[in-house]
């Protein structure tokens, strides 16, 4: 495999001004492992429960994703339950049962500890250190997310992990906390004062933004007219972002610009649909059209640049 995802599998149950859902397959590593997987080769680490179905199974399978490192231990499955009101970028959180998660220890085989890009999902930083710790030699691209929980509980192991990581992808809001600061470029630039390399912020409907030690990157989101459900969007993000890293083999300025706009496209279809209704089942021509979009979206003349415009106006 070429990318490896350690994180949760999941039964969500969502409900949005578009609808409701009391069960659907959720999960950290499950949206962000069938991103990436329209680019490369993915496998998840995680834990299920007995309750966990087949046809759950056999989604994230169909999409060649490798599930041998998924285990299945006594208990019912991690379960979320949250409510997307007015501001669909934020979800309020209704209940969280743990279940089986709360003991999760990964475990890693060769084929495991060997892929060269690694993705650390929302989970608790010392099981993020192990996972790292477990490789048998440094990946080429080693990226985290964390949350809110982790960075009350557990906020020193999760900035001793950023220097060992070559990116870091959280929401805005969990940016500003984890460094209090107020502004999103003064946090960015605490985050890489502790040795990370890249942050980048998702910032929903606004889309994202990159900080690097040497170059910064900024992109609007796809100008959906309806959204049915966010949930999923951020890891969906991370998993286009990386799956489009890992397709290209380096991490050049210009490859990283390009594999934000690929997590924006996966994100884009993902909102679109109740769980992973729309992202399990793109078409690569899908998929590129709408890279195609964001680029006329984001295509410009700098001033000056050709088209008779002053360098100055006003």
């Amino acid at each position: 495999m070429n990318i490896l995802v350690v994180g949760t599998v999941a039964y969500d149950a969502v409900e949005t001004p578009e609808g409701h859902r009391a069960k659907q397959l959720g999960g950290s590593a499950s949206y962000f492992a069938t991103a990436a997987s329209y680019f490369t080769e993915t496998g998840i680490v995680s834990v299920v429960g007995r309750d966990f179905e087949k046809p759950d199974r056999d989604l994230l399978t169909s999409r060649g994703i490798d599930l041998s490192g998924v285990q299945v231990a006594d208990g019912d499955t991690f379960r979320w339950s949250g409510q997307y009101k007015d501001d669909l970028n934020n979800a309020v959180t209704l209940q969280t049962q743990l279940n089986v998660l709360q003991s999760f220890s990964p475990k890693l085989g060769p084929k495991h500890t060997s892929a060269p890009y690694l993705f650390l999902a929302n989970i608790d930083p010392r099981l993020q250190h192990a996972v790292l710790n477990s490789m048998s030699a440094r990946p080429a691209l080693v990226a985290c997310d964390t949350m809110n929980l982790w960075i009350n509980t557990a906020r020193d192991g999760l900035l001793s992990l950023l220097p060992r990581v070559d990116a870091m992808l959280i929401n805005e809001g969990e940016a500003k906390q984890l460094t209090a600061e107020r502004q999103l470029p003064k946090a960015a630039a605490t985050l890489l004062d502790t040795g990370l390399k890249t942050l980048i912020v998702k910032r929903g409907e606004y889309g994202a933004a990159l900080f690097n030690r040497d170059f910064g990157f900024a992109m609007p989101a796809y100008p959906l007219t309806r959204v049915v459900d966010p949930t999923g969007a951020g890891d969906s993000f991370a998993g286009g972002f990386m799956g489009y890293m890992a397709a290209v083999g380096n991490t050049s300025e210009e490859a990283t610009r390009r594999a934000v706009v690929a997590g924006s496209v996966m994100a884009s279809f993902t909102v679109e649909a109740f769980g992973l209704d729309r992202l399990a089942f793109l078409t690569a021509n899908e998929i590129n059209l709408r890279f195609r979009a964001f680029e006329n979206l984001m295509r410009f003349h700098p001033l000056g640049g050709g088209q008779g415009l002053p360098l100055m106006v006003g």
